[in-house]
C-alpha cells in the first residue's frame, strides 16, 4: 500500500492565525483512493526546517504532499527549499502556467508585475502540473526509489482543485496497491466511555477480523464510529463489515441514528421528507439554534415550516399559548411548559411534528434546575413527549448540546410514528 505524508507550510498556521483545512481534505482523498496517510505535519517558513523535514518524510513515505508557501511574496520560501531538496541548479519558466498567470490577472483587471510572472518559474528538476485556479503551479518532484513529492498552493480552493490532478499523477507512477474501506455510523445519546464498554465484545471481534474501529465524538453530531479495513478485496471488505454491523444493531438499538457519516439535522430531514411530514420549533434557551441547524440542509423548505424563538415569558404566553398558571405552578423550566410550547407551535404552524426547548444555558440556576438543565418537548398526533437533560458545559456548548439533543428526541419520535 502506498504511504503518504502531508505537510502544511506557513508560520500563519503555527501561530494559530489560520486553521489548516487543506490537510483534512487531502487526507480524505488519499484514503478514498487506497493511499495510507501516515503523518500530517505543519512546518515553519524556514528554509532549513522545510528541507530537513521533507527529506525525513521522503525516507518514510512513498508520497509527500506539501501545501502552502508558494505565493509571489518574499516570505514564501517553499520554492527555493524545494529547489535545494531536489538538487536543482536553476529555474525554468513554464509557458503553460505563464499563460494562466496572464489570463487570471487580466480577468481581474490587475497589472502584470515581474513578481507575478516569476510564479511560472520553477526549479529545473520540477515537473509542472498547471494550476488553472491560481497563478502558482503545482509542482512534482521525483526522488530515489521512485518516491514523489507534490507541492500545491495553500489557498484552499486551489489546494482542493489540485487533489484530483495529484491522484492522477500518483496512479501513473505507482502500481495499484490495496484498497482501504471506511464505513461510518452515527450514535447519539450515550457517553463515549459508556459506549466503549457496551460494545467491547463486538469491538474485540472486529480486531480479530483486522478491522480498526475509531471513536470520533462531536457535540452536535454525537459519536461517529468509523470502521476501516485494508484486508481482502473491496467486495470481501464490504461483506465483512456488513456482517459486523448487522451484529451491532441489537446492542445499540435507537442509539444509532444513521448508518452513514451523517448529522442529526440531515437524518431528521430525510425521515420527514420520506414520510411527507412537516416540523416546526419553539425555542427558548436554544435561541434559534434548532431552526438554524434544520435549515442548513438543502431542501429543508419541504418539511420545515418555521419556528418561534420565545425567549420572553410574554412570547411564550401570547404567541405559543403557554398558560400563565402553568408557569406560575411549575416554573418556566419544566416539562409542562416544554409540552405547551411544543403543542402551541404545532397548532400555530399546522406542522405534523414540533420540538421545543426551555432551560438554563448558564450562568445561573438553582437546586431544582441547575445550570445546564433543559426540558425538551416533542409534539405529534400521538401526543407529547417531554425529556429532561442535564449538561455541564459553558453556555455556548450547553446551547449546542440542547439543540442536538432536541433533534435527537425529535428523530426518535418521528421513527416511532412511522
Amino acid at each position: 500500500m502506498i504511504k503518504a505524508s502531508i505537510c502544511t507550510i506557513g508560520d500563519e498556521i503555527l501561530i494559530g492565525q489560520i486553521v489548516d483545512t487543506n490537510s483534512a481534505h487531502i487526507a480524505a482523498a488519499m484514503e478514498e483512493n487506497g493511499i495510507e496517510v501516515r503523518r500530517m505535519l505543519s512546518l515553519s517558513d524556514k528554509h532549513a526546517d522545510i528541507v530537513e523535514t521533507l527529506r525525513k518524510e521522503l525516507e518514510q513515505s512513498d508520497v509527500v504532499i506539501t501545501t502552502g508557501g508558494l505565493g509571489p511574496t518574499k516570505d514564501d520560501i517553499t520554492k527555493p527549499a524545494l529547489a535545494a531538496l531536489s538538487g536543482s541548479t536553476g529555474y525554468k519558466r513554464d509557458e503553460r502556467q505563464l499563460e494562466i498567470v496572464h489570463r487570471i490577472l487580466r480577468s481581474r483587471g490587475l497589472d502584470i508585475l515581474p513578481v507575478n510572472l516569476a510564479q511560472a518559474d520553477v526549479p529545473d528538476k520540477a515537473e509542472v502540473i498547471p494550476n488553472e485556479l491560481g497563478t502558482a503551479p503545482i509542482m512534482a518532484f521525483s526522488f530515489e526509489g521512485g518516491k514523489r513529492l507534490y507541492a500545491t498552493p495553500g489557498v484552499p480552493h486551489e489546494a482542493l482543485g489540485a487533489i484530483p490532478l495529484i491522484l492522477e499523477d500518483i496512479r501513473r507512477h505507482f502500481p495499484t496497491s490495496g484498497h482501504i474501506l471506511h464505513r461510518s455510523l452515527m450514535v447519539y445519546g450515550i457517553a463515549e466511555s459508556a459506549l466503549s464498554e457496551k460494545i467491547a465484545p463486538w469491538e474485540e471481534a472486529l480486531a480479530a477480523d483486522h478491522i480498526h474501529l475509531a471513536y470520533l465524538p462531536n457535540t452536535l453530531t454525537g459519536i461517529r464510529l468509523r470502521l476501516s479495513t485494508t484486508t481482502g478485496t473491496e467486495h470481501e471488505q464490504k461483506a465483512l463489515i456488513e456482517r459486523h454491523l448487522s451484529e451491532l444493531k441489537p446492542l445499540l438499538g435507537d442509539l444509532i441514528y444513521s448508518w452513514q457519516d451523517d448529522c442529526l439535522e440531515a437524518t431528521v430531514g430525510r425521515l420527514l421528507k420520506a414520510a411527507g411530514k412537516t416540523v416546526s420549533a419553539a425555542e427558548s434557551c436554544t435561541g434559534g439554534e434548532i431552526a438554524h441547524l434544520l435549515t442548513t440542509i438543502p431542501g429543508s423548505s419541504a418539511y420545515f415550516l418555521g419556528s418561534v424563538t420565545s425567549y420572553a415569558i410574554s412570547v411564550k404566553e401570547k404567541v405559543l399559548g403557554v398558560k400563565a398558571e402553568t408557569i406560575a405552578k411549575h416554573g418556566v423550566v419544566s416539562a409542562e411548559v416544554a409540552a405547551e410550547m411544543a403543542e402551541g407551535v404545532r397548532k400555530l404552524t399546522g406542522s405534523d411534528f414540533a420540538v421545543s426547548t426551555t432551560g438554563l444555558a448558564g450562568p445561573g440556576g438553582d437546586d431544582s434546575n441547575p445550570e445546564g438543565t433543559v426540558w425538551i418537548g416533542v409534539a405529534s398526533s400521538r401526543g407529547i413527549v417531554t425529556v429532561r437533560k442535564q449538561f455541564r458545559n459553558d453556555r455556548k456548548r450547553n446551547i449546542e448540546r440542547f439543540a442536538a439533543t432536541a433533534l435527537n428526541e425529535l428523530r426518535k419520535e418521528i421513527e416511532r410514528s412511522l
